[in-house]
């Protein structure tokens, strides 16, 4: 069953007395266990398409339907809900120590300590981050602060997984590390759904595709998708 539908969406903003069209009826679909990247250009819409495909932002026309529910429909309750949005940058508010970072959402819906802790340990362990369970934000890398970043949205359990730019600020040298991470988590069956405005950010996909002033270019189902995926075999790193 598909997981994730967009069907002919569209959002527009204004900006001053004009108007920008950041989507033009785009339609994807994506599957569990399916790795999907988007390639654009800065402002190209692809911050916007994954924030409405998270639920984050409602689009102006079009549905998005997320286990065959519309997501206009299920209010706040998205994140944290079967979509887990992955964000790289860290709010204050919750924390300077990265333990707190990945405790807090956790605690915030309601799990008891004990729980929260234990999940969090995991998720980063899955994520190959427990060195830095110790330590404060200051204190992390590039490559570091993606992987606590991923561990905060694995931590609720997530059957999408959405992020925006994941290898952006990451060491050329540590890129790799994070591709095939996701790669692995994709195998695992999450649904990912990834942004890129570098072609490096599209290896392990299954399935890539352009966005270019609002419009999707390439495969919108995985039946059309090409037999061979580019670089698959990256999959076999199954431990990130």
């Amino acid at each position: 069953m598909t997981l994730l539908t967009l069907e002919h969406v569209g959002k527009r903003y204004r900006d001053g007395p004009h108007e920008r069209v950041a989507l033009r009826e785009v339609s994807l679909r994506l599957e569990p266990g399916e790795l999907a990247a988007v390639w654009g250009r800065r402002r190209s819409g692809r911050s916007t398409l994954l924030r409405v495909a998270a639920g984050i932002e409602t689009p102006d026309t079009g549905f998005v339907r997320f286990d065959g529910r519309d997501l206009a429909d299920r209010g706040e309750d998205v994140l944290g809900a079967g979509i887990g949005y992955c964000q790289k940058t860290f709010r204050s508010v919750e924390g300077q120590a990265v333990l707190d970072q990945v405790m807090m959402p956790l605690l915030a819906r309601g799990l008891s300590p004990s729980v929260a802790q234990s999940r969090t340990s995991d998720a980063l362990a899955r994520v190959d981050a427990t060195r830095c369970a110790a330590l404060r934000l200051s204190e992390l890398d590039g490559a570091d602060a993606v992987r606590v970043a991923l561990a905060r949205a694995l931590a609720l359990q997530p059957r999408l997984l959405v992020i925006d730019e994941p290898t952006k600020g990451v060491d050329l040298l540590a890129r790799d590390g994070i591709l095939i991470l996701l790669r692995s988590l994709a195998d695992e069956g999450v649904a990912v759904l990834a942004s890129t405005g570098d072609s490096t950010g599209l290896s392990g996909a299954d399935r890539t595709l352009a966005l270019s002033e609002g419009e999707l270019r390439g495969a919108p189902t995985p039946e059309l998708a090409p037999v061979v995926p580019l670089r698959r075999s990256v999959g076999r790193y199954a431990n990130g």
